[in-house]
């Protein structure tokens, strides 16, 4: 008796199974175009504001706050993505008015009107890096179609 390579139901059902286990017990969110094209973008638009730092914050106070808007709005989309407290707990800390990347630059900045451009362009460089992991750990996590979730456009 000759033997088919037909796929059975069981087959079938196990694959589905598997699929769906993988994609029901993964710990972080799917890759997001959206939240990784965001993140590259405020990149661009933290590190130019930064630079205008070696002249008075009060100067530059509406392009801040308009940096702030567009870097909240991203929040509350990273915020409001299912399984994604690692890159909300990184925005946390890039976010952070007290802590030592862009949002202690920025209080810093407010408090002392004016930065030394020598401290500008090291703390481009560490708030870069730290767009840069946002970034990287977005571009590393697992395509929906790469386990054959079809989205619609």
């Amino acid at each position: 008796m000759k033997k088919t390579y037909l796929p059975t139901l069981f087959q079938h059902l196990t694959l589905l199974v598997v699929v769906l286990s993988f994609t029901a017990c993964a710990t972080i969110s799917l890759f997001d175009q959206y939240a990784y094209a965001q993140t590259t973008s405020l990149k661009v638009d933290a590190i130019n504001t930064m630079s205008m730092a070696i002249s008075n914050y009060s100067t530059n106070e509406k392009t801040v706050q308009e940096l702030q808007t567009k870097l909240q709005k991203a929040y509350e989309y990273e915020k409001n993505r299912p399984k994604n407290e690692i890159t909300l707990k990184m925005w946390t800390i890039l976010l952070d008015s007290n802590g030592h990347l862009l949002g202690g630059f920025i209080t810093r900045w407010e408090k002392e009107q004016k930065l030394n451009a020598v401290f500008i362009q090291e703390e481009k460089k560490i708030v870069g890096d730290a767009f840069d992991q946002i970034a990287g750990l977005e571009s590393q996590k697992i395509k929906p179609t790469d386990i054959g979730v079809v989205t619609s456009k």
